[in-house]
């Protein structure tokens, strides 16, 4: 039997995926006055993609208010940008983004998405980033039932299979429910369906045998089917494949959709050791949002990939806990037994750390002056000798959040063809578009702001393309 035709009509434009940057194209699109079908491969009880495991989006904004602590102009989080990208970037995309994203606020609140105060600890974000009230499965419930009121369909279980694409010319999708195919034209086509994060075959064959060790904290749905067959059909490819968003998280977290109760905030206050006992990076280069999304890698590249953050009583109520305890002994000795290293390697690489350690006054809301002096790598803050039981310790594993591999687009989200050309009719935005402003590393909150940005660019330039035939 096959699924019913949409309307008995063509969609004026048809979108893959379920996540912030798709309801932000579909409402815009419907508010313009086009039919929108989305299409969500995952069932409606885990809709939304890695949205459902976000707490925020970062935006520009001139003044307080009253959930935002201070002033984040354009410009101080385009240093920011450059900062964790290392320049990485296509800046005039980036610059599009960080203005537009001043105008979310707005925008997410007329669609019924409300905020609350920021979380404290190591996030350090309540200046910067706009939380939501509930968390990212709220915020997606008020875009769906906006979508919903504007005349939306939405269709869940629903695989999208194959792409009918000739000279950058969108013509028709195949979409599968309960083991059937339905051929779905449309007049244009916008791709928000994520990255390839949940493809365990692609990341070995981008990273090797390391990724088996991997764990994919958000969506498994997000397997990059689409992003594939747009690649073969002949759009732009932008960034590397090992390239993403991965954050050091619990090692005993789930392989998929642990979300974002399985990372860990404690880094900056101990070490992180291999599973050779030795230190690898310095754990107090910056602050944790501008850095914890570099730790996933960091552990990526160690023996195993695997890491160990040890800290002491010091610490222990200065972060965010995991959803799971930690290690907990009494002597570093017995600590390191537990976790399987070699109790005299870690007392000898906790010891030199504790003698290179200089006297000052620790402050974990600032660049504080307590940092290493002899020690290779050092620690550039907040290093404090580990000398207080009881002794704690967390396993670390990469947790991938999403891949920035994906289609190049331009300013309108229109895609770029191999050959040079724009596309006539597809768009994209979302993760698998990420990869145009984010070259290599993240700052917290900016996934959901390049979503939402391109998201409404694509879903006006779709709802344009319909009026322009």
């Amino acid at each position: 039997m096959r699924v019913p035709a949409f309307d008995s009509s063509i969609p004026d434009v048809l979108i893959a995926g379920g996540g912030n940057a798709a309801l932000c194209a579909a409402i815009v699109a419907a508010r313009a006055g086009a039919q929108v079908l989305l299409v969500e491969r995952a069932p409606k009880s885990y809709r939304g993609g890695n949205t459902r495991h976000t707490r925020n989006m970062r935006v520009a904004h001139d003044a307080a208010n009253e959930i935002l602590t201070g002033p984040y102009p354009v410009a101080e989080f385009w240093d920011d940008l450059l900062r964790v990208t290392k320049g990485r970037t296509n800046e005039e995309l980036a610059q599009l983004t960080l203005e537009q994203s001043s105008e979310l606020w707005d925008f997410l609140w007329a669609q019924g998405v409300r905020y609350q105060p920021s979380l404290g600890g190591t996030l350090s974000l309540g200046r910067t980033n706009a939380f939501f009230l509930g968390g990212g499965r709220t915020m997606l419930n008020a875009l769906y039932h906006t979508a919903e009121d504007l005349g939306v369909a939405i269709r869940y279980d629903t695989t999208l299979v194959d792409l009918a694409i000739h000279d950058g010319h969108f013509e028709h999708a195949v979409l599968e429910h309960d083991g059937q195919r339905e051929t779905v034209p449309a007049q244009s086509f916008i791709a928000a369906s994520g990255g390839f994060e949940a493809n365990l075959e692609w990341l070995i064959e981008a990273w090797g045998p390391a990724a088996r060790n991997f764990i994919i904290r958000g969506t498994p749905y997000n397997r990059g089917e689409v992003l594939r067959l747009l690649l073969d059909a002949g759009v732009a490819q932008v960034a590397d494949a090992k390239q993403g968003h991965a954050v050091a998280i619990d090692g005993r977290a789930p392989k998929f959709d642990g979300g974002i109760v399985t990372r860990l905030d404690c880094v900056p206050f101990g070490i992180v050791l291999n599973n050779h006992a030795e230190r690898f990076y310095d754990e107090g280069e910056d602050f944790w949002p501008k850095r914890y999304a570099i730790w996933g890698r960091l552990v990526a590249d160690q023996p195993d990939q695997v890491g160990h953050v040890i800290i002491d009583e010091k610490s222990i109520r200065l972060f965010m806990p995991s959803v799971f305890d930690p290690v907990t002994a009494d002597t570093i000795e017995e600590l390191a037994t537990q976790i399987g290293l070699d109790p005299e390697a870690v007392r000898a690489s906790i010891d030199a750390f504790n003698t290179a350690c200089q006297p000052g006054h620790f402050d974990h809301t600032t660049h504080d002056d307590c940092a290493t002096e002899g020690l290779t790598p050092p620690k550039s803050h907040w290093a404090r000798p580990i000398d207080t039981p009881p002794f704690y310790a967390y396993t670390l594993r990469p947790g991938i959040t999403f891949t920035y591999l994906g289609v190049q687009v331009d300013r309108q989200a229109r895609m770029q063809m191999a050959n040079g050309q724009p596309a006539d009719n597809l768009y994209a935005a979302g993760e698998i578009m990420a990869g145009n402003v984010l070259g290599e590393g993240y700052l917290a909150g900016i996934g959901m702001t390049i979503g939402s940005v391109f998201g409404r660019l694509a879903g006006a330039s779709a709802a344009e393309h319909r009026s322009q035939r």
